[in-house]
């Protein structure tokens, strides 16, 4: 099996290693490649490195898909099984999508089709949800809207979490898809397709209004809020204050990093 991998994010490093061991020939890696945007290790685009795999840009990719060029990377459809984005940020487009044989999937670290696009983390613990999930789905023109292969949702209290935390026990879960995904795909098994319904999407302007803080926000709120969007080192819930942004952090929060530093 043949693979195009498309990444962000530690744990896209431990996919494609599963990948490898699986003997699942990668042809090229796409990922984040400035560093000045990077703020987690290990980052992608240095693992593709550290395995010999071709690290290309998403730009460099469709230039090499364009009907015609001379393909130097050797994407040819018929050589490509699969094309995987495991956290990966950008719109794929259509001509990656049409590529591979066997489908081009998406997993995304939220339920499907309850948090479509960004800020699944922030939105459930801001709206204190009795559970959280993670999918993964065939990757159609629109962002999280394709077919769903598998949805997997487990029970949590999010009063306890931030969204620093939830990201982290939702990483373990997504990935723990991912290998059931996988193996499903080695075993030459039919991957589950089920049309989505109507769902939820939440843009980047939906996002950025609920992490400000308003004048008529209760103390409760505020608290939600604060660890709705606590995920150093990105700004989290904030209040603005003569034009200045200022981010917020409770008590809860700072007993927390206390304890990590002290002990």
């Amino acid at each position: 099996m043949k693979a195009i991998f498309l990444g962000r994010k530690p744990h896209s490093c431990k996919a494609l290693q599963y990948l490898l061991d699986n003997n699942i020939e990668v042809l090229a890696v796409i990922a984040q490649q400035d560093l000045n945007k990077i703020h987690w290790s290990p980052n992608l685009a240095n693992f593709a490195k550290t395995k010999n795999l071709p690290l290309i840009t998403d730009t460099e990719l469709y230039e090499a898909l364009k009907p015609g060029n001379l393909n130097k990377y050797s994407f040819y459809g018929e050589q490509v099984d699969l094309v995987i984005s495991y956290l990966f940020w950008k719109k794929i487009k259509q001509t990656l999508i049409n590529l591979p044989k066997i489908g081009c999937i998406n997993f995304h670290p939220a339920p499907l089709p309850e948090l479509r696009g960004l800020g699944g983390y922030n939105l459930a613990i801001y709206e204190n949800w009795d559970y959280y999930g993670v999918s993964a789905h065939f990757v159609d023109e629109t962002f999280d809207t394709g077919d769903i292969i598998q949805v997997d949702r487990f029970k949590i209290n999010l009063q306890e979490h931030t969204a620093y935390s939830l990201e982290q026990k939702s990483q373990q879960e997504l990935f723990k898809l991912f290998k059931k995904v996988i193996d499903s795909l080695k075993q030459n098994k039919k991957l589950h397709r089920e049309k989505q319904t109507i769902g939820r999407y939440i843009t980047r302007k939906d996002f950025e209004a609920l992490r400000k803080i308003q004048p008529n926000d209760t103390a409760e709120q505020i608290n939600r809020k604060i660890r709705a969007f606590w995920y150093p080192p990105y700004e989290g819930a904030y209040i603005t204050i003569d034009n200045c942004d200022f981010t917020l952090v409770n008590t809860a929060i700072l007993k927390d990093i206390g304890s990590k530093i002290h002990n």
